[in-house]
C-alpha cells in the first residue's frame, strides 16, 4: 500500500511539472512597440525661393523667414555670407524646423544644419548660443583664420562721419528713430532694463538691429522682444519676427536682464540700422 501512494504522489508531481513547462514554452508574447524618435525625416520639406541675406530665406510657399541662431552677417563679410547661402540653399530642397515665429532651422539635403555649415565656413557667427556644436564650429572657424575671421572685420558701431563744415552743405537729415532706455530694477550683481524704440522716420521699418555701447562692462544675460548678441562693450539687439515691423510714430519695446560689477550707468549713443537715434 505504501509503494502505491508513493507511486501516485511521483507520479502527480511528473504531470504537474510538464503542464508549467508547456505552459512556460508556449509561444512568447510579442514584445511592447517603442515609438522611434521624431527624425529629420519626418520634417516638412519645401524648397528655398530667394536668399535675402546670409541669414535670411524666403520659401517656395512666399514666407520669408530668419535662419535661427545665425547672428546678423558683419558689414566687411556679408557678400561673402550671402554668396555661400546662396550657393547652398537657393532652389534646393531643405527640410524645415520651426525654432520661434518668424525663425527656422534649415536641414540640407545631406542632413547638415545650414546654421552649422554657415558658422564652420567662418561666414557668419553665432547668435544666443551657450555651448554645443555652433559654439564649437565657431571657435574653431576662428582659430583656423578662415572667413571673416581672415580680415579685419570690427564688431562695434562704426563711429559716425564727422560734420560737414561747409556753409553751403545742406543741414544733415533728422534722426530716424528715439530711443528710451531705462533700468527698472537693480539687486546685486544684477538688473533689469527696458528700451523703447520709437520710429519717427516717416515711412515704414521692416526689420531692425539697434546697437548700443555698456560704458561699465555690463553683460546681457537674458533678452525678450529681440534677439542680443553681444562682444566685449558691444551690444547688438535684433528683432523677433513679432517685433519686425515698427510702424510711422510707433514703438516698440524690449527688455533684458543683465549682470554689473560696481557702477551701472546708461548708454548715451544708440544706432538703428545703422542710423543714430536721438536718446529721450
Amino acid at each position: 500500500m505504501a509503494a502505491r501512494k508513493h507511486f501516485l504522489v511521483l507520479l502527480t508531481l511528473i504531470i504537474c511539472a510538464t503542464a508549467c513547462t508547456a505552459e512556460q514554452v508556449g509561444a512568447p508574447r510579442p514584445a511592447p512597440r517603442i515609438s522611434a524618435p521624431p527624425s529629420v525625416e519626418n520634417l516638412p520639406s519645401t524648397k528655398v525661393r530667394s536668399v535675402v541675406d546670409g541669414r535670411t530665406v524666403e520659401l517656395a510657399d512666399g514666407t520669408r523667414a530668419r535662419i535661427s541662431l545665425l547672428a546678423e552677417p558683419v558689414s566687411c563679410n556679408a557678400a561673402a555670407a550671402l554668396e555661400f547661402a546662396t550657393k547652398t540653399l537657393l532652389d534646393k530642397e531643405v527640410r524645415v524646423s520651426s525654432i520661434t515665429p518668424g525663425e527656422v532651422s534649415l536641414i540640407l539635403p545631406d542632413g547638415t544644419d545650414f546654421a552649422l555649415a554657415a558658422v564652420s565656413a567662418g561666414v557668419l557667427r553665432t547668435s544666443g548660443v551657450d555651448g554645443g556644436p555652433l559654439m564649437e564650429a565657431e571657435t574653431q572657424a576662428s582659430k583656423a583664420k578662415i572667413g571673416l575671421w581672415a580680415q579685419e572685420c570690427p564688431t562695434s558701431t562704426p563711429a559716425p562721419p564727422p560734420p560737414v563744415t561747409s556753409t553751403s552743405a545742406a543741414p544733415p537729415p533728422a534722426p530716424p528713430c528715439v530711443v528710451a532706455y531705462r533700468i527698472n530694477s537693480t539687486w546685486p550683481g544684477a538688473f533689469q532694463a527696458e528700451v523703447t524704440i520709437r520710429n519717427v522716420s516717416g515711412a515704414l521699418i521692416n526689420g531692425w538691429a539697434l546697437r548700443w555701447r555698456f560704458p561699465d562692462g555690463q553683460t546681457i544675460t537674458q533678452m525678450w522682444n529681440a534677439t542680443a548678441s553681444q562682444s566685449g562693450a558691444d551690444v547688438t539687439a535684433t528683432n523677433a519676427g513679432y517685433t519686425a515691423l515698427i510702424v510711422p510714430d510707433g514703438s516698440i519695446s524690449i527688455g533684458f536682464n543683465g549682470s554689473i560689477n560696481g557702477l551701472n550707468s546708461v548708454p548715451d549713443a544708440f544706432t538703428l540700422n545703422g542710423a543714430a537715434c536721438t536718446v529721450g
